[in-house]
């Protein structure tokens, strides 16, 4: 349970090795000494717990060994993958790792640790979307289609769950600087992680439900969709 200022002192991580969501961590701990735990497909040491997106079985038993050693106050759902778009367009595997990776696995897990919170009556789920989310665009809508679907059912779930103590926040990044993207140019806005842990950690403090990283990409994102498809089919984006 959060302190008597209101500071996290639980956080469980799902998808652990994200950028972001050690960005994250390392943030909190500047406010106050955080106990963590981290979700990961490789469990290395202590306060690590064996995650894999793909395995839906294992779900349930993660969200229970999670929740073993008492209350969690944030619970950030982190796990995803980039895939390869030129590949995904032609191979139906390539495309189904991506979405059952960053859509159905999300959900999978977010269904169990949402019915924890409900149980100890607080906390916050933060869920990792993204830019691209909010209209798919050629240059990676496999990607971007994983991330609307997430996006759409995070919304759904906060909805659901307002009045009952808990929330949901939902994070859009535009372009971040990790090693996921490495190979790629900068986007237009690019960020890096430790600049979203700074966006996610305003919108724990004010309770949002939405954030964007940087913020202005939420002016940017309402042109674009509102452009008309013959003319958003021509930029390269």
């Amino acid at each position: 349970m959060r302190d008597a200022l209101g500071a996290v002192q639980r956080v469980l991580v799902v998808g652990g090795r994200s950028e972001i969501a050690k960005a994250l961590v390392e943030r909190l701990h500047r406010d106050r000494p955080v106990d963590v735990v981290l979700g990961v497909r490789d469990p290395r040491g202590p306060g690590e717990l064996s995650f894999d997106a793909l395995d839906r079985s294992s779900h349930g038993a993660f969200v229970e060994a999670a929740f073993a050693k008492g209350d969690i106050d944030v619970v950030l759902v982190a796990a995803g993958i980039l895939g390869d778009q030129p590949v995904a367009e032609r191979d139906a595997a390539a495309a189904l790792a991506v979405i059952e990776t960053n859509f159905v696995g999300a959900v999978s897990v977010l269904i169990p640790i949402a019915e924890r919170l409900r149980a100890q009556g607080h906390g916050t789920i933060v869920v990792l979307s993204s830019v691209a989310a909010e209209r798919a665009r050629r240059a990676n809508f496999v990607y971007g289609s994983s991330k609307a679907g997430l996006d759409a059912f995070a919304q759904g779930l906060g909805d659901s769950l307002a009045g009952t103590g808990i929330d949901v926040l939902v994070v859009r990044p535009g372009f971040v600087r990790t090693k996921m993207t490495a190979a790629l140019p900068d986007g237009p806005l690019a960020t890096t992680p430790e600049a979203v842990a700074e966006e996610i950690v305003r919108g724990l403090q004010r309770r949002a439900h939405t954030v964007w990283a940087p913020a202005r990409l939420r002016f940017v994102m309402a042109v674009v969709r509102l452009l008309p498809r013959p003319l958003f089919r021509r930029l390269r984006m």
